[in-house]
């Protein structure tokens, strides 16, 4: 299995993690680590998510980036310490 870190940017709602979780799910990831940031000066969001899969993380950026309140979806590099954990 292959872990992947991603960086979402995204507009605070209720929901927004509700979405995200479901599809992160949908599309066969197992999320291994998520933290949730919130700017205080405005309604955004950051969230900052470690996923495995055999699939592609292409397949899941895609699907989150489609998502209405989602402003960006970035594929980070894994540092040797998320690997190992």
């Amino acid at each position: 299995m292959t872990h992947h870190q991603l960086s979402i940017q995204a507009r605070f709602r209720p929901e927004v993690l509700e979405r995200v979780l479901r599809i992160t799910r949908h599309r066969g990831f197992q999320i291994c680590a998520m933290n949730m940031t919130q700017e205080t000066s405005s309604d955004q969001i950051q969230i900052e998510m470690t996923v495995a899969s055999h699939r592609p993380v292409d397949l899941l950026s895609t699907q989150l980036n489609k998502l209405l309140d989602i402003a960006c979806v970035e594929i980070q590099p894994l540092t040797s310490q998320q690997i190992r954990a």
